[in-house]
């Protein structure tokens, strides 16, 4: 498959190009072109669906050390009603989200869904 062909020559010029290897230089051109197509490709066929808000909370809580009380503490809300946002059971209010937003730095584009 071409992909892969590519992906390989990618492969390639990455072991002869490097941070000091001028722009104009023929492997550099190449290696531009090549990451270009590549990446074009994957983003049609290999899509990344961005995080929905549950796993980027229980991202977040993962990165701080939180529990669901540390975290419902930080945001101002009763344990059970963590739960119930990371089960899926109820959405946050527009003040916990902005609450989410400025203590999680969660994406608002997230948070709104």
């Amino acid at each position: 498959m071409q992909y892969e062909k590519l992906y390989e020559r990618i492969e390639e010029l990455l072991k002869v190009v490097d941070d000091d290897t001028p722009v104009t230089d023929k492997n550099m051109i190449e290696l531009e072109v090549l990451s270009l197509l590549v990446s074009e490709y994957e983003e049609k066929h290999y899509p990344v669906e961005p995080p929905n808000l549950i796993e980027m909370v229980r991202e977040r809580m993962t990165e701080m050390r939180l529990s669901q009380k540390d975290l419902a503490d930080l945001l101002g809300v009763s344990p059970p009603r963590i739960s119930e946002y990371l089960n899926g059971k109820s959405e946050p209010t527009l003040k916990v989200a902005r609450q989410m937003y400025r203590k999680l730095d969660i994406d608002p584009e997230i948070l709104l869904g």
